[in-house]
């Protein structure tokens, strides 16, 4: 089996050296430091004044469907930068299905500024359009940008942190080659905010001047802003269509350190790691690499840790190559960096020069590579790395290649199978609670001021002492507790032989609003000095990831998925294809949400809360343990299930809006019926994404009876559970799997799950 190449063929990008990848090129090639006062923030009270700001830009012409009167900066830079990208090759829309076509956005504070407009509101006590909710979390804004532009396939976010712009080029590549995709949109977007500022100045990361990575007198980083998108495509479509290559995307590694909230491990070993598994994808040697575009960011920590990680990953070959850092030029875009700096590699490929770090001085005797100081220089080469390293320990690594005829090696491929459960839910904290309850038809929920609420029962069982429970968030709290018992009921022990291969994706639809809230509202109140550090790091959307790879050694391929109320059937996917192709062993698919005031609010001025829906909102931890079937045998495990196949479908029609028709989740299960070989009248149950919304129980229901038929067995578990937001189609993945172990159900059994957005994933398993 044979896996495509995939090309870059289209270039977008808005940063603070202008508004077109053109600019960003020539910008960072010449060394032109774009980091400077910032105008549109008040910044007093911060150690420094300047970031790599955007400071003119027009508003993207195209309808993200955005309430009136608001502007959101990060999804503005998103829809210019996309439409760049997909104005560089517009024979690929001609040619394309937007059914073929994806899109996978990588962010670290997604919208956060419209929650802030949001919020702040709701603290004054006035009123904001209840819409602007809907543009808070990541999905939302992939949704916007796949509405904006027909995009009907694939579309998912990414949020892990400062290396989510990169984990979103690789795992789009990965679309492609998978046969998922035709074409893909791949990149991310960050904006700057008093908060972000907040957040870093507490942490005392930030630098007075431009930073200065890798020199011995840095003093910190500075923060940036911008979006960064690449079009993706099948390589021999790219070329039948006659469409220029700039570069192929050819592997890309992920890892977690499993070591700190916010210091990276002090060796790089795992970033390392991330480097040599896409070495390893890619199926080029250390020795290929000419160039590598490092994370750079300019702080204490991060600076030596980053080289002694480039060593370890190219070993003696590590000598000789050149390392820049672009952040030195435009600042640190976080969850867009990955991607604006991997636009960069691209074209340093096509250009054949590797740019400078910019503002290099005395070198630090702690970083000893060649990091190309100040002034651009020719190189030749076909191979070159970008790298990208983030909070909560996340490691991504990206192998672009050009002029190269070899196409990666194809892995060893093996079925995946599901080894471990665990549950905390509003109906208890363990699988026999959570099947009593749906056995039986109980209502796990309760009437909380006029609304129905179901609150999840977790307890820590000796997994964290106190200290431990003081430093994370219920969300942290809830990922770590269900996910070591999932690795218990899988039987599944880690030591050091093997943690490597068994990794944890995270799957959250709202994500750390509890930890926002702290963080955000003293900070509102009384302004920068009241911003807490020890609360700051748990408001990045990846950090209960980081938690468990901390607190139970998965320091495997580590990434946080964010698809809305779809998000741990997003982490369940993501998963199954990672195991699939040899990246792992095992790994855990966690999902949670967790309630607050602020989120509850949220969804009443939706009016998603009022009695009549029968809608109930509830909180939840979720753990599925998958592993590949051989490795599962080996070790005598005895599976629940085998994942036979899934689909993922969009609606394309923006955040909060349905195809009241179900074309989308039709397709979704056509997809997934395909993918594993089955016939409609193969499916034995349907476990439906129904809790109560009309607008999406109703287009849910017309596609399976137009698919499936009047007569399948279908289970609706969120309407007596409560919709735990991003944990949801877990919650039914664990009932599917339960069900087919005790006999309730034949399979295979389709379990169904969709965003607010009209994102759909069905997976089909069977026992």
């Amino acid at each position: 089996m044979s896996y495509p190449r995939v090309a870059v063929v289209g270039l977008g990008a808005i940063t603070s050296q202008g508004g077109t990848a053109r600019e960003l090129w020539d910008g960072t090639r010449a060394g032109r430091v774009a980091i400077r006062p910032v105008e549109h923030l008040p910044m007093d009270g911060y150690r420094t004044r300047v970031a790599g700001e955007i400071r003119r830009h027009r508003e993207p012409s195209a309808d993200a469907g955005y309430p009136a009167g608001y502007r959101d900066r990060a999804l503005d830079f998103l829809l210019t930068a996309t439409a760049e990208a997909l104005a560089a090759a517009p024979r690929v829309r001609e040619a394309v299905p937007p059914e073929r076509v994806g899109l996978v956005l990588g962010t670290c504070n997604a919208g956060l500024i419209s929650g802030e407009h949001w919020y702040r509101a709701r603290l004054d006590g006035t009123q904001a359009d209840p819409r602007l909710a809907l543009f808070v979390p990541p999905q939302a804004l992939a949704e916007a940008a796949a509405g904006a532009h027909g995009v009907l396939g694939p579309v998912l976010s990414v949020d892990t942190a400062c290396a989510a712009g990169a984990n979103a080029i690789g795992y789009a590549a990965d679309l492609i080659r998978f046969g998922r995709a035709d074409a893909c949109l791949a990149g991310g977007t960050d904006a700057l905010s008093d908060v972000l500022f907040a957040g870093f100045n507490c942490l005392e990361s930030l630098s007075p001047e431009p930073a200065a990575p890798y020199s011995k007198d840095r003093l910190g980083l500075s923060l940036g802003e911008g979006s960064g998108m690449m079009l993706l495509v099948r390589h021999d479509l790219a070329e039948s269509l006659g469409l220029p290559c700039t570069a192929e995307v050819a592997g890309y590694g992920l890892s977690a350190d499993g070591y700190h909230a916010t210091a990276p491990h002090p060796e790089g070993r795992g970033a390392a790691r991330a480097i040599q598994v896409a070495l390893g994808a890619a199926g080029v040697a250390p020795e290929d690499v000419g160039y590598v575009n490092s994370h750079g960011t300019g702080t204490a920590k991060n600076d030596p840790a980053e080289t002694r990680a480039t060593r370890l990953g190219l070993g003696n070959a590590a000598k000789a190559v050149p390392v820049s850092s672009t952040k030195s030029m435009i600042g640190h875009l976080l969850g867009a960096a990955g991607a604006v700096e991997g636009i960069v590699t691209a074209r340093a490929l096509e250009e054949q020069i590797a740019p400078p770090t910019a503002n290099f001085t005395e070198p630090d005797p702690d970083c000893d590579l060649d990091y190309v100081p100040n002034t651009a220089r020719p190189v030749r080469m076909s191979v070159a790395v970008s790298n990208n390293f983030a909070f909560a320990g996340a490691n991504a690594s990206v192998v672009f290649t050009r002029g190269r005829d070899e196409t990666p090696p194809p892995p060893a491929t093996d079925r995946v199978v599901i080894t471990g459960l665990a549950a905390l839910t509003s109906a208890g904290p363990d699988l026999d609670a959570l099947w009593d309850a749906f056995a039986k038809g109980r209502d796990c929920t309760s009437e909380e001021d006029g609304v129905r609420l179901g609150r999840a029962s977790v307890e820590t069982d000796g997994l964290l002492t106190p200290r431990d429970r003081r430093r994370m968030d219920r969300l942290g709290v809830l990922s770590v507790v269900a996910s070591a018992h999932a690795l218990a009921d899988a039987g599944l022990d880690l030591d050091d032989a093997d943690r490597e291969r068994v990794g944890v994706i995270f799957g959250t639809g709202v994500g750390p609003m509890e930890a926002m809230e702290r963080f955000s509202r003293p900070l509102f109140e009384d302004g920068p000095r009241a911003a807490n550090p020890a609360v700051f790091p748990n408001t990045v959307y990846n950090a209960a990831a980081g938690q468990v790879a901390m607190r139970l050694g998965t320091i495997g391929p580590t990434s946080t998925v964010t698809t809305g109320h779809a998000a741990s059937s997003g982490a369940l996917v993501y998963a199954r294809d990672l195991l699939e192709a040899d990246r792992a062993d095992g790994i855990i698919a966690v999902g949670a949400d967790s309630l607050t005031g602020t989120v509850v609010d949220a969804y009443r001025g939706l009016g998603a809360l009022a009695p009549e829906t029968g809608f109930g909102l509830a909180e939840a931890g979720i753990a599925v343990v998958l592993e590949r079937r051989t490795a599962a045998l080996r070790r005598g495990a005895s599976p629940y299930a085998e994942v036979l196949g899934y689909g993922i479908a969009s609606d394309g029609r923006g955040p909060g809006r349905w195809d009241l028709r179900g074309r989308g989740v039709e397709r979704a299960i056509r997809t997934a019926l395909d993918a594993a070989g089955l016939a409609a009248a193969d499916v034995g149950s349907v476990w439906t994404s129904a809790a109560g919304l009309r607008t999406a129980d109703r287009p849910e229901a017309a596609a399976v009876r137009r698919v499936l038929g009047p007569d399948v067995a279908e289970f609706a578990p969120k309407r007596r559970l409560g919709e735990p937001m991003g944990a949801g189609g877990a919650l039914n993945a664990v009932l599917a799997s339960l069900s087919l172990r005790r006999g309730h159900t034949a399979g295979p059994a389709l379990v169904l799950s969709s965003s607010l957005g009209g994102t759909h994933i069905a997976l089909l398993i069977d026992g």
